[in-house]
């Protein structure tokens, strides 16, 4: 199963990119995970690039279909999602990139509740498919943990390491 991973914070030291490259870390051999590098570099959404977009919203698209399941890490800016992410998904929105696209959802907050609930009602609009048992929240605000911290804290490894096999598990069984 191939995931690409998008982080919703460009901040150096996120915990969200540190949580994906946890992931990536802890992964099984079967399941590869590709952090998309590009967020900084889209532009605003502009309606008006459509027939024409840039090179590096071409690019995001691309990597999209390209891959079998789509990971979302975001963090929670003033009760809503970051603008960050939204912008690069208002930029697939007029594509068909997201249609049945399984998605699995990452919140690295038990507060962070509704950027959850409203990452996951953008991503139902876009007709993406959430993978539930994949999609999780872990426990990480004020654990102090950074990357090495997450891969060996066994309670956050586990967390990790089991979404990323039910979400196999879950992606599997919707194939047609």
């Amino acid at each position: 199963m191939k995931i690409l991973a998008i982080c919703g914070s460009l901040r150096a030291a996120s915990l969200n990119a540190m949580l994906i490259r946890a992931l990536i870390r802890l992964a099984p051999a079967d399941i590869k995970i590709t952090a998309y590098a590009g967020m900084a570099t889209l532009p605003l959404f502009n309606p008006d690039l459509d027939l024409t977009p840039p090179i590096c919203v071409l690019d995001l698209k691309a990597q999209i279909a390209a891959t079998d399941v789509v990971l979302i890490a975001s963090p929670e800016y003033a009760h809503g999602v970051t603008g960050v992410i939204k912008n690069a998904l208002d930029w697939t929105v007029s594509s068909d990139v997201f249609v049945n696209k399984a998605v699995m959802v990452l919140n690295a907050s038990p507060r962070a509740t509704h950027a959850d609930a409203a990452l996951r009602e953008i991503l139902s609009v876009m007709s993406g498919r959430i993978l539930e048992t994949a999609s999780v929240t872990v426990p990480l605000i004020g654990a102090g943990l950074d990357e090495d911290g997450m891969v060996g804290h066994p309670e956050i490894a586990e967390i990790l390491k089991a979404a990323l096999v039910n979400g196999k598990a879950e992606w599997k069984s919707q194939q047609y």
